[in-house]
């Protein structure tokens, strides 16, 4: 992490950049190398401002508070710089995991046919077509998922195995699983 200070009616003693540079350090959990701070500390008046521009990897994050104490601004402000950091990371995690689970392709169609249409001799008709996400989990989560649905089955894409499972009800009270087996 590169920090560079600036003062502005004020001069920011050695004191003042340790304690910034060790307040500092809480960021870099949440951002990827290469960092780049900009710390500008200003006196008007009676106010006491931290200004800090944070550029990263995958953006720029931006916090300004005022005090009447230096540090209570800098603090302030590195905990605005954190829930910025801390939001931005989870963003990009999600983007990430959006992205991951579109290009596994883990959707499966559902078709429902009209059950007149094949015992009257006349070729299925399909009445209506589904999209269902298919999530990764382990099997006891599946069964929490099936109870709290309606439906009496719950497709799922095993966490353990890695691929497509169906659990449903049985008509004992119990609980079935259909696996592929390659």
């Amino acid at each position: 992490m590169k920090i560079e200070f600036t003062g502005r009616h004020y001069h920011p003693g050695d004191r003042v950049k340790e304690y910034t540079e060790n307040k500092l350090v809480k960021l870099d959990k949440f951002l990827e190398e290469p960092v780049d701070v900009h710390v500008i500390l200003e006196i008007e008046k009676r106010r006491q401002i931290a200004e800090f521009h944070v550029s990263y990897r995958h953006g720029v994050l931006q916090a300004t508070e005022e005090a009447e104490h230096m540090r209570e601004a800098i603090n302030a402000s590195i905990e605005k710089l954190e829930k910025q950091a801390r939001r931005s990371r989870q963003k990009f995690l999600d983007k990430r995991r959006r992205a991951q689970r579109h290009d596994d392709n883990h959707h499966w169609p559902l078709e429902v046919i009209d059950r007149a249409t094949v015992n009257a001799g006349a070729s299925p008709r399909i009445i209506k077509t589904s999209r269902l996400s298919i999530k990764p989990m382990t099997i006891d989560e599946a069964v929490l998922e099936l109870e709290q649905s309606k439906n009496e089955f719950f497709v799922f894409c095993d966490s353990v195995t890695d691929r497509v499972s169906v659990i449903y009800r049985r008509k004992d009270s119990n609980y079935g699983l259909i696996a592929p087996d390659f």
